[in-house]
C-alpha cells in the first residue's frame, strides 16, 4: 500500500499550469508471475497489471468487465469495426439495449441516477487499445485488436496508401517484454456534469515525460488550408495549392499572430512524402514563413511516412519545418501503436510537433512525448463537408466524454454559420451548424495545443470583428474553472492565462439565459471586458453578432442570453487599482 501526495507541473498545460496528483494506491501481487496494481483518488480509480517473466510473452487475450448496480444510461460512440478514425457521434442508450455485437471505442460515459462514470485508458504503450462491447445486462466488456501479421491498402475505399488494413492477424494480441507495466483502465468519476471538464486522470496515470529539453514545444494555432478548399478570393492570383496561395497564408497568419500553418494534402505526390509537387515551392515558404514569424507543418499519411521516417524527417528538419501532421491511422492494434510512439520520439529527436489525425483516443502519449501537441479521434468541423450532423447538441456533447481523453483536434472557426433548420452541405464552401458566437466559444472551451482556424483568409478577413477576437484568445491554460454545465446542453467554462482570464459558453438548439458570477475574478482588480455574443437578430441569421466592451469587477455578475445553438466568449483584461 501507499499514499501519494504530490504536484504534477506538466511541460504542455492543456486545463491547468499545475495538477495535484493525490491517490492511495495497492498492489496485489500474485502466483504466476504478474500483479494488479490499483490506484483510487478523489475523481475516479484505475487498475493495471504487471508482470515480472524473464522471457518475452505473448498475450492471448486481457479479460475486463464493467459491471453496474442498475440499468444505467449511456452515452454510446458506436463503431462498425475496430478498422475507424474513431470519429463518432453518443448514441443514448440503456446498458440492456447493447449486445456483445455493440462495439464502441473510448471514452464511453455511462449515467446512473447519482453521478457519472467514463471508462478509457492511458498509458498505452507497445499494447493494442482498449475498446468496449455490451454485455448480458448491465455490463460492458473489454475487446481488443489481434496482433496484425500482414496488412495491404485498401483499393475500395482509396487509390493511394491512406487506407491500409490488416489483412491477417495472430491469434493473441500482443507481443511484449516479459517484464513490464501495462496501461491503465480508467473508472471516472464525477457528481456533477462539470466535474468531466476538469478530470485529468488520463495525463495523471501516463507515463512521465522521456523528451530531456522541451523549451523549443511551442503552442500555438494554425491556419488550414484543407476545410476551405484552398478558395481565397480578392486576391490578384489563381487559389489553389500553389506557392502564391501559401504565402496569402502566411501573409493572413502574420497578420493577426498565427502561428502557423499547414500545407494539407496536395503538396507532395502521394505515395513519397519528399516528392514535392511542382506547384508548391515548400523551401522558398518555410524561408518566407520565418520573416513573417509564422511555421510551417506538413500534412503526410502515416504509412508513406513511415517508409523513409528518418530521411523524410532529416529533410524536413533541415528545411526548416516546425511539425508534421500524420494521417489516416486508423488502428490501433500493438505494432500501430508502437508506430505512434516511434514517430513522436523520432519528431521530439527533431524538435517537431505532431498532430496525429486519423487516430484513436488521447491515451497518454501526450505527456511521454509532448511534443504531440494534439490529435482527431472526434467527430469535428470536417464532417460539415458531406454531412448535416455536426448540431449544436453534438457540439455540446463531446467535451464531456471525447474532451475527458485529452486534447481534440476539431478544428472550428467557421465564417458561414446557419440554424440546423437552414444548413446545407456544400464540401468546398462548408458551413457551421449554429451561431458564430458558438464558433467563436470553442477557442475557450474547446482544449487543442494546436488548435486551428478551418476558414478561408479571405472570409476571416471580411469577419475582422470574428478573426481579431480569436486571435486574442490563448490555446493552453494555467486554470480552469467550470460555473455551468450539463452534458448535451451548454457548458460555460472560466479559463486563466497569465492575469488574463476568457470565458466562455455553447449550448444546444434550445438556447440558454442566465446571470453568471464572475468571483472568479479577483474584485481587488477592475477588469476590461471584451463580450463577443449573440446579436439581436441571432435566432434569425446565426452569423448576427456583437462585440461590446466595458469595465467590470468580480463583484458584479453579468446576464447571458444565448440563443438557440448559440455561445458567448469574453476576455478579461486586469488593471490595477491605484
Amino acid at each position: 500500500r501507499e499514499s501519494v501526495n504530490e504536484v504534477l507541473h506538466p511541460e504542455l498545460r492543456v486545463k491547468s499550469e499545475t495538477i495535484n496528483n493525490t491517490y492511495n494506491e495497492l498492489t496485489l501481487k500474485l502466483k504466476g508471475n504478474y500483479s494488479i496494481q490499483f490506484r483510487v483518488f478523489d475523481n475516479g480509480a484505475a487498475y493495471r497489471f504487471l508482470t515480472s517473466f524473464e522471457e518475452d510473452i505473448n498475450i492471448v487475450d486481457e479479460k475486463a468487465r464493467f459491471n453496474f448496480t442498475d440499468n444505467s444510461g449511456i452515452f454510446f460512440p458506436r463503431e462498425e469495426e475496430l478498422f475507424s478514425h474513431n470519429e463518432r457521434l453518443y448514441e443514448y442508450h440503456s446498458l440492456d439495449f447493447l449486445s456483445k455485437k455493440d462495439l464502441a471505442s473510448c471514452p464511453v460515459l455511462v449515467t446512473p441516477s447519482s453521478y457519472k462514470i467514463f471508462i478509457t485508458e492511458t498509458g498505452l504503450l507497445n499494447y493494442p487499445g482498449m475498446w468496449l462491447t455490451g454485455g448480458n445486462g448491465n455490463s460492458l466488456n473489454a475487446t481488443f485488436a489481434k496482433y496484425p501479421l500482414e496488412s495491404k491498402v485498401d483499393t475500395k475505399r482509396w487509390k493511394d496508401d491512406r487506407s491500409k488494413r490488416v489483412s491477417k492477424e495472430a491469434n493473441f494480441i500482443a507481443m511484449v517484454k516479459g517484464k513490464r507495466n501495462f496501461p491503465w483502465r480508467i473508472i471516472g468519476l464525477a457528481k456533477k456534469d462539470g466535474d468531466l471538464l476538469t478530470n485529468q486522470l488520463t495525463y495523471q496515470l501516463a507515463e512521465p515525460n522521456r523528451i530531456a529539453d522541451t523549451a523549443w514545444i511551442k503552442p500555438g494555432k494554425v491556419a488550414w488550408d484543407w476545410w476551405n478548399a484552398n478558395n481565397l478570393y480578392g486576391v490578384d492570383f489563381e487559389s489553389g495549392i500553389n506557392t502564391k496561395t501559401y504565402e496569402h497564408y502566411i501573409d493572413f497568419a502574420s497578420k493577426y499572430g498565427i502561428e502557423y500553418i499547414i500545407l494539407d494534402e496536395g503538396w507532395y505526390n502521394l505515395g513519397n512524402v519528399l516528392d514535392i509537387v511542382p506547384s508548391v515551392d515548400v523551401k522558398h515558404l518555410i524561408n518566407y514563413g520565418k520573416t513573417k514569424n509564422v511555421g510551417i507543418i506538413l500534412w503526410v499519411t502515416w504509412s508513406s511516412l513511415y517508409q523513409k521516417l528518418d530521411e523524410a524527417l532529416d529533410v524536413y528538419k533541415d528545411w526548416g519545418v516546425k511539425g508534421v501532421k500524420v494521417d489516416f491511422m486508423q488502428r490501433d492494434d500493438q505494432w500501430m501503436v508502437e508506430i505512434y510512439e516511434e514517430v513522436a520520439k523520432a519528431c521530439g529527436e527533431r524538435q517537431l510537433l505532431v498532430d496525429f489525425h486519423g487516430s484513436y483516443k488521447p491515451s497518454g502519449l501526450r505527456r511521454t512525448y509532448p511534443n504531440v501537441l494534439t490529435r482527431e479521434g472526434v467527430k469535428g468541423a470536417e464532417n460539415n463537408k458531406w454531412a448535416n450532423y455536426i448540431t449544436p447538441t453534438h457540439n455540446v456533447t463531446i467535451p464531456f466524454i471525447r474532451m475527458a481523453a485529452g486534447p481534440m483536434d476539431y478544428a472550428p472557426g467557421a465564417m458561414l454559420n446557419e440554424h440546423p433548420e437552414d444548413f446545407s452541405i456544400s464540401y468546398t464552401r462548408p458551413k457551421s451548424m449554429g451561431t458564430r458566437s458558438h464558433q467563436v466559444a470553442m477557442y475557450v472551451i474547446y482544449e487543442s495545443p494546436l488548435q486551428m482556424l478551418c476558414d478561408s483568409p479571405s472570409n476571416y478577413q471580411r469577419e475582422k470583428s470574428s478573426v481579431e477576437f480569436i486571435s486574442k484568445i490563448p490555446v493552453v491554460w494555467d486554470e480552469t474553472k467550470v460555473l455551468e454545465a450539463k452534458i448535451g446542453h451548454y457548458l460555460i467554462l472560466a479559463r486563466r492565462s497569465g492575469d488574463a482570464w476568457y470565458l466562455g459558453g455553447m449550448c444546444n438548439e434550445k438556447g440558454w439565459e442566465g446571470t453568471l458570477d464572475l468571483s472568479f475574478l479577483e474584485s481587488k482588480d477592475t477588469f476590461t471586458m471584451q463580450l463577443f455574443k449573440d446579436g439581436p437578430n441571432a435566432n434569425k441569421v446565426a452569423i448576427d453578432h456583437e462585440v461590446l466592451e466595458q469595465r467590470i469587477n468580480g463583484k458584479e455578475r453579468i446576464k447571458i442570453k444565448m440563443v438557440s445553438g448559440g455561445g458567448f466568449a469574453a476576455i478579461f483584461t486586469s488593471h490595477q487599482l491605484e
